[in-house]
């Protein structure tokens, strides 16, 4: 029998970071408002971000000329 879910690349806080050149603790921080989606996981509730999120988001900063201020994805 075949699962219907599919795997998709996760990113940690730290590439993410790297990514956005940010400190870790906005990647953190961003995800806790809800600017960037992230996933937890494990027993400890790690942070995740999915690679296709992470690029929305960019796409959508650089449409909005990087006022991240009031960026906020809306996801479906």
């Amino acid at each position: 029998m075949e699962s219907t879910y599919k795997l998709v690349p996760m990113l940690t806080v730290r590439e993410v970071a790297r990514l956005l050149h940010l400190h870790s603790n906005t990647v953190r921080r961003w995800s806790d408002r809800g600017i960037i989606r992230s996933y937890r996981v494990n027993k400890r509730g790690d942070r995740r971000f999915r690679q296709d999120d992470i690029t929305r988001f960019l796409f959508k900063l650089r449409a909005l000329n990087g006022q991240e201020k009031e960026v906020k994805i809306e996801w479906l």
